[in-house]
């Protein structure tokens, strides 16, 4: 791993510019490989997303080097559930990857969702 911050250009990946502080967004969470902030579209009373610094294009893209970055992903989301308060009751980590596992955005992100009960509804888009 070279670098921890985005290789893409800033132009064709929004969460890079996130990164790159070219679009402000107030991070919930930041250490020197990821950053969490709330979804524009929650789904739940909590909806944050973690997302790696450098350009990881998704799940499908992740390397055995990444498996440390991978498990700081999980990590700092337990970490927000509880200073968010929602360890106790739960919530739900969602990983999506391409197109048919409904990923919007081609830069690998970690949804932490809860602060409600969550029921699951999977039907084809």
């Amino acid at each position: 791993m070279s670098s921890v911050t985005c290789q893409m250009s800033s132009a064709s990946c929004i969460f890079c510019q996130i990164v790159k502080k070219e679009i402000p967004k107030d991070f919930v969470y930041e250490d020197s490989e990821i950053v969490a902030f709330e979804d524009i579209h929650p789904v739940a009373p909590v909806h944050i997303l973690i997302i790696p610094k450098r350009h990881i294009e998704s799940v499908n893209e992740l390397q055995k080097e990444d498996r440390e970055l991978a498990g700081n992903m999980i990590l700092a989301a337990k970490g927000l559930a509880r200073k968010l308060k929602i360890s106790q009751d739960g919530y739900k980590l969602l990983f999506r990857t391409g197109k048919h596992g409904g990923q919007e955005v081609e830069h690998l992100h970690l949804h932490l969702i809860g602060g409600a009960k969550l029921y699951e509804e999977i039907r084809p888009i």
